[in-house]
């Protein structure tokens, strides 16, 4: 799979918790995020996997847009669904749905789309690389 991008993938299902609550009574908009950020660097290693690209550390660099569209309550089931959007020399972004089941109904609950960027650990910095592995030129 040379271009994973288009497919669907559910990177994350969980039920939101009363702790995670602010005084209105709906969950913390932070808790969404950092669930749609784990949800989406999951996706992110699926469609590399999928692709049969090297297996090699990814980092957020960034949420280019979130948008809450209704509130999360407790006790809803929530998935966070992603695709790829694009895929860069060094990056991939992610666009992450975030739904709840409602009355049997799928309801979107927040959308975002999040870059990560492939890097290489070693010497201790974090230096970008070929998403794809090394080019023919190298």
């Amino acid at each position: 799979m040379d271009d994973p991008t288009g497919q669907r993938h559910l990177a994350l299902k969980t039920v939101m918790m009363p702790r995670d609550t602010n005084p209105y009574g709906t969950i913390f908009g932070g808790v969404v995020l950092s669930h749609i950020d784990m949800a989406g660097a999951v996706g992110a290693e699926h469609a590399i996997r999928s692709a049969g690209w090297p297996d090699q550390p990814i980092v957020t660099v960034a949420m280019n847009s979130i948008e809450f569209h209704r509130p999360v309550f407790v006790g809803d089931i929530v998935s966070f669904w992603t695709r790829v959007t694009r895929v860069g020399e060094t990056s991939i972004t992610i666009d992450v749905a975030v739904e709840a089941d409602r009355k049997g109904q799928p309801v979107e609950l927040t959308r975002a789309e999040v870059t990560y960027v492939a890097v290489d650990l070693t010497d201790g910095h974090r230096r970008p690389v070929a998403i794809r592995g090394r080019t023919r030129a190298e």
